[in-house]
């Protein structure tokens, strides 16, 4: 599993411990660099940059609306003499969701450089415990911020007064609600992400299946997770009517609840067709429970954690969601950035951004990209400049957002 470098432990109101990364001049994967400008790393572990060409080019991702590959002139951020403080508040910065969209901020602002970016989030799913950061954060980066989250109303009144106070601040992963007043989003369409998982599962399963699948979600409530489970049932109740779909269960996002939730869940269910997570951890505890329990189920979910992959690659979890965080993670800090410099204010709506689905036919290339914020830019690089040189293209109404 990918590790954070030089975490550093802070006290938030004297009880909510939380994870606080600076990006530096020295840029690894998932790392916190050495310094408080984001600069480009050294030469031994540059990623290209926004210009060069590389040959790492990704394969297509579902459920995208990105021009062709190769069909846009390199996007290039708003370049700047003084420095920019900006930042990043994440969900539970201990999980691989995070590390990927940190990853991608962080080279945003290395390519754009003189940026001190500051990654906040809790060690686990705690929106009060972020909150009270994304506060402090909105003290310190007062050039413009970034907020992911799993309980958007939670963050309202902060978001909303940060906003009024002058400091832009654009909505990640997680739609914002009205009262927020953000009006940029990036995120994928997470319904859609729930019915490639489900499609998935169909090609599997016998014609005419009948039976019963199992869907957990970490964090009812939640509306990116509610949207990919909605997504699951949907697809199922349309395309197999005879299968009985049970579900979403609280599965939690702290790995070792998330294990003994599914274990009861396979217990409670022997002969399920699948089991069906929409969450980080819920990929690679399911993958464990097949491989010690000797399950003859399907079981899946989302997301990229090195665990999952390695999983995927051996058989147990039949495919995986990869919602491409790390760059989402680019796209709203390189336009962000690219706002604050050029004076113009980020678009209103919906950026949506593309997923895609990993299975053993390509995993090895999801695993060689996951290496290092080099090699995960490398294989974005096309991707990356389509979108950005195609804004338009991905804009929607924020109220389309699921």
């Amino acid at each position: 599993m990918k590790k954070l470098a030089r975490r550093h432990v802070v006290v938030v109101a004297g009880t909510a411990a939380a994870l606080v990364l600076t990006a530096c001049s020295s840029s690894t994967k998932t790392g916190a660099t050495t310094s408080n400008s984001a600069a480009p790393p050294p030469a031994s572990q540059a990623a290209p940059t926004p210009t060069q060409a590389t040959s790492a080019a990704p394969a297509a991702s579902a459920g995208s609306s990105a021009a062709p590959a190769g069909s846009a002139s390199p996007f290039a951020i708003a370049s700047g003499s003084s420095t920019l403080h900006v930042g990043l508040a994440v969900a539970n910065i201990s999980l691989n969701f995070a590390h990927e969209m940190a990853d991608g901020s962080q080279q945003a602002a290395a390519h754009a450089a003189n940026i001190d970016l500051k990654v906040v989030g809790p060690p686990n799913t705690d929106g009060p415990a972020e909150e009270q950061l994304f506060t402090t954060l909105l003290t310190t980066q007062k050039d413009g911020d970034v907020l992911e989250n799993l309980d958007p109303p939670i963050f309202s009144r902060t978001a909303a007064a940060g906003i009024a106070s002058g400091i832009p601040i654009a909505a990640l992963d997680t739609s914002p609600t009205p009262d927020s007043k953000i009006t940029f989003y990036v995120g994928n369409d997470n319904y859609e992400i729930g019915v490639m998982l489900a499609k998935e599962t169909i090609k599997r399963l016998p014609a005419n299946p009948s039976g019963t699948v199992i869907i957990g979600e970490p964090n009812p409530g939640t509306p990116v997770l509610d949207s990919r489970a909605k997504g699951i049932k949907d697809t199922f109740a349309s395309m197999t009517p005879n299968v009985k779909v049970k579900g979403p269960y609280q599965t939690y996002s702290d790995p070792n609840q998330n294990y003994s939730a599914w274990l009861a869940q396979v217990h409670a269910n022997p002969n399920a067709l699948a089991f069906l997570g929409v969450g980080d951890a819920d990929s690679y505890d399911l993958a464990k429970i097949k491989q010690d329990e000797h399950g003859k189920y399907l079981v899946a979910g989302t997301d990229v954690d090195a665990k999952t992959l390695e999983d995927v690659k051996a058989g147990l979890d039949f495919v995986t969601i990869d919602p491409e965080h790390f760059l989402k993670g680019y796209i709203v800090m390189a336009m962000l950035i690219d706002s604050i410099r050029t004076g113009t204010p980020l678009p209103s709506g919906w950026f949506e951004t593309p997923s895609l689905v990993v299975d053993q036919s390509n995993v090895d290339s999801i695993i060689a990209r996951e290496k290092s914020q080099a090699t995960e830019y490398a294989w974005y690089q096309d991707q990356i400049n389509n979108l950005l040189s195609n804004q338009s293209a991905q804009m929607k109404p924020l109220s389309e957002a699921r």
